[in-house]
């Protein structure tokens, strides 16, 4: 496998796990379980590949096993699985607010 694959599985591991964190923590955005997979695997790829572009050095963590690197990657995807998670269920909220019963 290569470096760049094995960065963007890591990426996405950590943004579902980020994904469902939020959703957890910030109840009246969750999107679901499926919802907060989907939107956290998307959002940490995306995450993960910016800031790998901002830190080139993040790029190296298939490579050599580099444990700040590793973090990096961990981190990078599941802040950016948190924050599409987030917004994603931000916008369904305001699309469609939840009633009050």
């Amino acid at each position: 496998m290569s470096g760049t694959l094995i960065n963007l599985i890591i990426q996405i591991i950590a943004g579902v796990v980020g994904g469902h964190a939020a959703g957890a923590t910030v109840k009246n955005y969750t999107l679901g379980a499926t919802g907060n997979t989907i939107a956290g695997a998307i959002g940490g790829a995306i995450g993960g590949q910016l800031l790998q572009v901002l830190v080139p050095t993040l790029a190296s963590a298939a490579s050599n096993v580099d444990i700040g690197a590793l973090v990096g990657q961990v981190v990078g995807g599941g802040v950016g699985g948190a924050i599409l998670t987030v917004l994603a269920g931000f916008m369904k909220w305001m699309i469609a607010p939840p009633t009050s019963t």
